[in-house]
């Protein structure tokens, strides 16, 4: 007999994703819980600079009620080429090479839709952010897990990469910084990858939305700028973590003419139009990011709480990230990602993200984000609360 249910009639895709057993932050937090995994800047306290609000409010008395563009305000867009040339070693046209999207989120689904076919396959180095792997089976593609080296500080392993490709591989997506390790690619990797990407005919989707918060002065090299990868990547950017406006849902994607071609033009039909006071808000912060380095202090002064914290507890590895708002914790003695992330729930109403939601050797961390709270001594208390809970943990027998 033909199965008559709704859901029967569903994209078998999207049908398979489970719903979530959700209680709300709000709840949780009224409960006195402590998210700590989430990377939203300082949640749930406020954070913004004063002209940045004040942007948005400006744009609310007077045009924030309508539609922008559908491929983002034209001045927004200037003043990211701008950006972009200062910062990243870009040189962009703002009205062919760049689009405002709703969220490097919304940025991350487009691009990879305009480009994977049912079937294509896509290298993702794992652990990686969820998306890059759910949203190529969303799409009837199939994701390729890269495995990361925790020995080599999750650096890209190019070898790897080389040995995973077949004649269905289309795409290689990279968060660089990488999320959730906090490994910054270097130099020299990334160029043995570009010219991996050339001698296969790839295209490349990075993801920098963590590009703003780097430690100990490493560099930083933005993919689309190596030799021949301009044309063949499309790069992300978010003004949700390193300019804490998570909650505005402003990103932005770059790519060559030729690929920003069909973004724009499918704008409408996948993004729709990024909200109007929100831009507004992201060329007052774009114009005055004074205000960043002042976060990028507090996230200095916290990873070294958190090494003093988490770095002598039995069963426990702390490895300081080299850049981003996490800490990658490597909890195998005591136990996997799900039971400790479980078990700091219960016992100490602190927040984590399991590990294994990333991939690859997720199964034995978690992740922690430094950006939780505003205040410092609050956010140092969570992470004693953590500490004193991870110490409760009995430590596996021939552990270390």
């Amino acid at each position: 007999m033909t199965d008559k249910t709704p859901i029967a009639r569903l994209n078998p895709h999207f049908a398979s994703v489970l719903r979530a057993d959700y209680k709300t932050l709000q709840d949780r937090m009224a409960e006195g819980y402590v998210m700590l995994g989430w990377a939203d800047p300082f949640f749930p306290d406020p954070c913004l600079p004063e002209h940045v609000i004040a942007a948005a409010k400006t744009a609310l008395d007077q045009h924030g009620a309508h539609y922008s563009l559908p491929i983002g305000s034209p001045v927004l867009r200037r003043e990211i080429a701008a950006k972009l040339a200062a910062r990243n070693g870009l040189e962009v046209d703002p009205d062919r090479e760049v689009i405002v999207t709703p969220g490097s989120d919304a940025g991350l689904w487009q691009a990879m839709q305009v480009i994977l076919s049912p079937g294509d396959e896509v290298l993702n180095p794992v652990p990686s952010y969820p998306s890059n792997f759910r949203n190529a089976e969303l799409m009837g593609a199939i994701s390729v897990p890269v495995p990361l080296d925790p020995h080599r500080d999750f650096e890209l392993d190019v070898a790897a990469v080389r040995a995973r490709i077949t004649p269905k591989t289309k795409l290689i997506i990279l968060t660089q910084p990488n999320n959730p390790t906090g490994t910054v690619h270097r130099r020299e990797t990334l160029e043995r990858l570009a010219a991996l990407v050339l001698e296969h005919d790839l295209l490349a989707i990075v993801d920098q939305a963590f590009e703003d918060t780097v430690y100990d002065a490493r560099e930083l090299v933005t993919f689309a700028t190596l030799p021949g990868m301009r044309a063949r990547t499309i790069t992300l950017f978010s003004m949700s973590k390193g300019m804490a406006m998570s909650g505005f849902r402003v990103g932005y994607s770059v790519a060559a003419p030729e690929i920003m071609e069909v973004m724009h033009a499918t704008a409408v039909n996948i993004l729709g139009a990024t909200n109007t006071a929100a831009q507004e808000a992201a060329i007052a912060a774009l114009r005055d990011r004074d205000f960043v380095a002042g976060y990028i202090e507090k996230y200095e002064r916290r990873r070294k709480y958190a090494a003093d914290m988490l770095g002598a507890i039995a069963g426990v590895r702390f490895r300081p990230p080299q850049a981003g708002l996490m800490i990658w914790l490597d909890i195998s003695g005591l136990g996997t990602s799900r039971q400790v992330s479980d078990h700091l729930l219960q016992d100490a109403k602190i927040l984590v993200h399991p590990g294994a939601l990333f991939g690859g050797v997720g199964a034995n961390y978690v992740r922690l984000a430094l950006s939780a709270l505003h205040d410092d001594d609050a956010f140092c208390d969570a992470l004693e609360r953590t500490a004193v809970s991870l110490r409760r943990l009995p430590v596996k027998s021939g552990w270390g």
